[in-house]
């Protein structure tokens, strides 16, 4: 089942009322309360005065979930109080009670109002089993991945037990890794395998995708332990599971509260995987990385992409090179080039980058200069200043209009906060174009509904706006074009957003791709990881 917006207005009980009409009469100040004080801000500074009217109703039709609204006892209140008669009178018919009271309704309650609204449900119809049918793996791995597997597995099983999985951005880094973790935890009952990452983006894709592959893959019942910001599980009690560690939690956690956990943990550790490789030698992060390792039968699997001139110096890599023992498994292509290979057998589209500046006039501290240096990451503060900034929200706009009249039919964009992302899709709506907004809050429901609104054959533009959404759940490979808006020194991170956009036809995606990170010059390291994807160097050989 799912949730739409009915075409037509409701008979099965009275007319009804469509959520889009609902928008339209309640008029612009009673709409303007569903949307948040913040986003209406900046969409009435850019617009050069008090949004409204039609620009207002579909900035609402983006922004507004009626659906959840109707869920909600409170916010079901104020959606009901807006109505007037004899459409009130209506509904009360429809759904069997006092639509006024504010006690619990019962889902075929909340069903009805939901009908009453147009936001029917539609059934789906599965096809009739077949006599004869190919059974596709529910978590399965591409031949090179397959490949790539076959050979790290011995070495991480041999003396040294070390190895860096070194795949492109896009050839499924991650999936692949995947599979590694759930043969240690298979083999080894019980153990614990822990995830070492530098961002929460990226701590929650490695447990979400774990818990995709372990579902298929798995061979018991396990923990899945989250050790990042306010997040601090019972290591003691963790026995058996998969445990994904933020590094600067680990870190401080280390220096300032509990310095032997990691110590702890490794007595029952079989495998540590480090998912921005280049950084193991960090000093901090090199005492996590040989605390959790300390058990001789501990293997440690490092994961990069290293597209470009991403490290600091030549010396700096061969100490990375040494710390895994020179043991590195890449892409087999024939010719030796596995960019043109995973581009020619249609496992990546073929991509073109680009740059655009957007001078927020923003100016940064020395105190915001070391805390980016040391965390290898855009505090917090700058992101809501930077991504609510008139110049830069323009700059982001400009982006997409560009790649629509280069006819391009899905875009995706990368949000830096949920205000931003908000604010884009509104924008974008207003302006005509078709935004879609998927956030790491947004129901399972609404977040499908509109990854299959953006995977369907319209003939239209459409755009897929997002925040904090690089998880299993979210795969949009229809996207021939993306607009990158987050800054980030992840390197990781980065490649992150661009493999969303360079999936090939074997993929699901497209032959061609086009990719533009809108740019502060101002924030250190963005735009030099932006550039670095021009290039590719291999200092392993």
């Amino acid at each position: 089942m799912r949730t739409i917006e009915a075409t037509t207005e409701w008979t099965g009980g009275g007319p009804g009322l469509l959520a889009s009409r609902y928008f339209s009469l309640i008029g612009d100040d009673a709409l303007r309360r569903f949307i948040d004080p913040g986003i209406l801000s900046v969409l009435d500074a850019i617009f050069g005065g008090r949004i409204a009217g039609d620009d207002l109703q579909r900035v609402a039709n983006n922004l507004v979930d009626l659906d959840s609204l109707l869920a909600d006892k409170h916010d079901r209140r104020l959606v009901l109080d807006l109505m007037e008669e004899p459409k009130r009178s209506e509904m009360e018919d429809r759904v069997g009670n006092n639509i006024a009271a504010t006690r619990h309704w019962t889902e075929s309650e909340v069903r009805e109002a939901r009908g009453f609204f147009g936001l029917v449900e539609e059934k789906i119809v599965p096809p009739p089993p077949r006599t004869v049918e190919d059974l596709e793996p529910g978590y399965g791995l591409f031949e090179y991945q397959r490949n790539a597997v076959q050979k790290i597995l011995p070495l991480l099983l041999e003396d040294e037990r070390k190895a860096v999985l070194h795949f492109p951005t896009g050839a499924g880094k991650t999936r692949t890794a995947m599979h590694i973790v759930s043969y240690f935890l298979s083999v080894n009952e019980p153990s614990v395998v822990v995830w070492l990452a530098s961002s929460k983006e990226l701590l929650e894709q490695a447990v979400d995708s774990f818990r995709a592959g372990w579902s298929h893959l798995g061979n018991r019942g396990i923990q899945i332990g989250s050790m990042w910001g306010e997040r601090t599980p019972d290591l003691d009690d963790f026995k058996d599971g998969f445990l994904a560690v933020g590094l600067a939690k680990g870190w401080s956690t280390m220096a300032r509260t509990d310095p032997d956990w990691a110590v702890r943990l490794s007595g029952r550790t079989c495998l540590v995987v480090f998912d921005e490789a280049h950084q193991t030698v960090a000093r901090t992060y090199q005492q996590v990385t040989e605390e959790l390792t300390l058990n001789y039968k501990c293997s440690l699997l490092g994961l990069t992409a290293t597209p470009g001139r991403t490290w600091a110096d030549i010396d700096e890599d061969g100490r990375v090179a040494d710390f895994y023992s020179h043991n590195k498994v890449s892409l087999e292509a024939p010719d030796g080039d596995p960019i043109s290979y995973l581009i020619d057998m249609g496992y990546l589209a073929k991509p073109q980058f680009r740059t655009m500046l957007a001078e927020s006039g923003i100016t940064l501290t020395n105190k915001d200069l070391s805390q980016i240096a040391k965390e290898m990451e855009i505090p917090a503060h700058i992101l809501a200043s930077l991504t609510m900034n008139k110049q830069y929200v323009m700059a982001v706009l400009r982006a997409v209009q560009e790649l629509i009249a280069n006819e391009h039919q899905r875009i995706l964009v990368f949000a830096a906060t949920v205000d931003h992302a908000q604010t884009l899709s509104a924008l974008l709506s207003a302006r005509n174009t078709h935004a879609l907004l998927v956030l790491g809050s947004t129901p399972t429901r609404n977040r499908e509904r509109a990854i299959r609104e953006f995977k369907s054959d319209e003939e239209r533009p459409m755009v897929l706006v997002n925040y904090g959404v690089l998880t299993t759940g979210f795969d949009a490979p229809q996207a021939s074009a993306a607009v990158i808006a987050r800054p980030t020194k992840s390197l990781v991170l980065y490649s992150q957003m661009v493999g969303r956009a360079i999936r090939g036809p074997k993929a699901g995606g497209t032959e061609t791709c086009e990719i533009i990170t809108v740019i502060d010059p101002e924030i250190p390291g963005f735009g030099d990881i932006a550039e670095a994807f021009t290039n590719w160097e291999d200092i392993w050989r």
